[in-house]
Parts: structure tokens; C-alpha cells; sequence
């Protein structure tokens, strides 16, 4: 695809999802444009194992845009990352066509993985600002996160998906049924670990409490007059 061609794909796509511009001389102020050009000439430079020129190319645009991502990272055609700052997309990050992305998103994996460590984005999907998608799984296409989402695991196609950690509200543009919308129930790991420290405070708590009790026994007998003590010669 030549520069030209390119540019004015890019002119399109901005023009369609950003209300805001006026001018179609404004796409090259995007920070978005300059980070998803640069994207593209240090990916090439990673297919073809100049891994430093590559690095040094998206670092230095990171620094430039507040975009960060990685020369690794598969990218469709017709990504939009609006405003854009603090956007991270990962290594092993799989975007389809025509997907949005808000500021603040990212496109991360959890450490605990090797090899596809980095989420798949479906075609047409598009993430709100300050939500974190993280690990290697799919968010289905046409789907929606909402803002501050943080999504941990496989998102169907057609669905929306809000909240901490992220759960379906809708799905193929129908609510999701009742039993599927427990809030309350849901795996939440920081909830369990201070659950599991409440109950070894009051652990830790009644066996103190033992123990000043036996200690103030044995304080009371150490005070006592020898007189006072007698023993039993029977149970000697």
C-alpha cells in the first residue's frame, strides 16, 4: 500500500469515528496517526529480525505519543485509537480489522504466561477508555468493554462487558438472563485473601487471648504464700 493510499485510509477512518475533527489536514496533530504509522515501519523492521531498530522506532514514538506498542504486536487494518494516551498494546496482541481503542487501554498479559501471552481482538471491537484487557483469550467480534473494565477471560462475540473483574451484561444485543448477572458471586481473589486474613486475625486473637489468660494463672500462683499452696501427698 503507498503513502498516499495509506493516508487517505486513515482520513476515512478518523473522519467516521471522530466527530471532532474539521479538517482532514488535522489527521497529522493525531497522536493516534503518527503512533499507528510508525507502528507499521517498526513491524516491518521485527518481521525481518532488526529487533533493536525496531524497539528503538516504538520507544521512541511511545515517548513521542504516549502510545506504547510493541513491533510484535499483529495489527488489522482500520485501528482508531482516540486521544490515545497511556494506550500499551503487548507483544503477542492480536488486533483485527476496524477495532477503537480509548485512552488508557491496555492490551497486557497477567506474567503468568509464556509464548501468546497478550489477548486477541476480534474484528470491529471496541474498548473503552481506562479498561485492561488481560491475558491470552479472544474478545469476540462486534463486542464492547466498558470504561475501567477489567477483563480476565474469554468474551463472546456480540457482547458488552463492564466491571471488575469484567462480566457480560449483554449479549447478541439482548440482556443477559438474570442468573447470568450475579455480581455478588463473582471470583474476586482480593476479597478471598482478606477474607482468609480476617479469619487468622481472629485466630491469632482468641490463642493471645489463651494465653494471657494463662499467664495471669500462673502470676497469680507464683504470688500466692507457700502456705497458702497445699498439695495433695495422694496425687504425688
Amino acid at each position: 500500500m503507498g503513502i498516499i493510499k495509506y493516508i487517505k485510509g486513515e482520513i476515512e477512518i478518523i473522519r467516521e469515528r471522530d466527530p471532532a475533527i474539521k479538517s482532514s489536514w488535522e489527521i497529522f496533530l493525531y497522536p493516534s496517526f503518527k503512533a499507528i504509522l510508525r507502528y507499521r515501519i517498526a513491524h516491518k523492521f521485527y518481521e525481518h529480525k532488526h529487533y533493536f531498530l525496531a524497539r528503538w522506532l516504538s520507544q521512541r514514538t511511545a515517548r513521542k505519543t504516549g502510545i506504547e506498542i510493541h513491533p510484535g504486536a499483529t495489527i488489522g487494518k482500520g485501528l482508531f485509537i482516540d486521544h490515545g494516551h497511556g494506550v500499551v498494546i503487548g507483544e503477542t496482541a492480536i488486533v483485527g480489522d476496524n477495532v477503537t481503542l480509548y485512552q488508557g487501554v491496555t492490551l497486557g498479559g497477567t506474567g503468568k504466561e509464556s509464548g501468546k501471552r497478550h489477548p486477541t481482538l476480534e474484528n470491529n471491537v471496541m474498548v473503552s477508555a481506562g479498561a485492561k484487557i488481560l491475558g491470552s483469550f479472544t474478545v469476540g467480534e462486534n463486542s464492547k468493554i466498558g470504561a475501567g473494565s477489567v477483563v480476565l477471560s474469554e468474551v463472546p462475540a456480540n457482547s458488552t462487558v463492564v466491571g471488575v473483574p469484567g462480566h457480560v451484561v449483554k449479549r447478541d444485543n439482548l440482556k443477559v438472563p438474570r442468573e447470568d448477572m450475579d455480581q455478588v458471586h463473582l471470583p474476586d481473589p482480593v476479597f478471598t485473601e482478606l477474607l482468609s486474613l480476617r479469619a487468622e486475625n481472629c485466630r491469632l486473637t482468641e490463642e493471645i487471648k489463651q494465653l494471657q489468660y494463662e499467664f495471669k494463672m500462673m502470676e497469680s500462683l507464683n504470688n500466692r504464700p507457700s502456705e497458702e499452696i497445699s498439695f495433695d501427698n495422694s496425687m504425688l
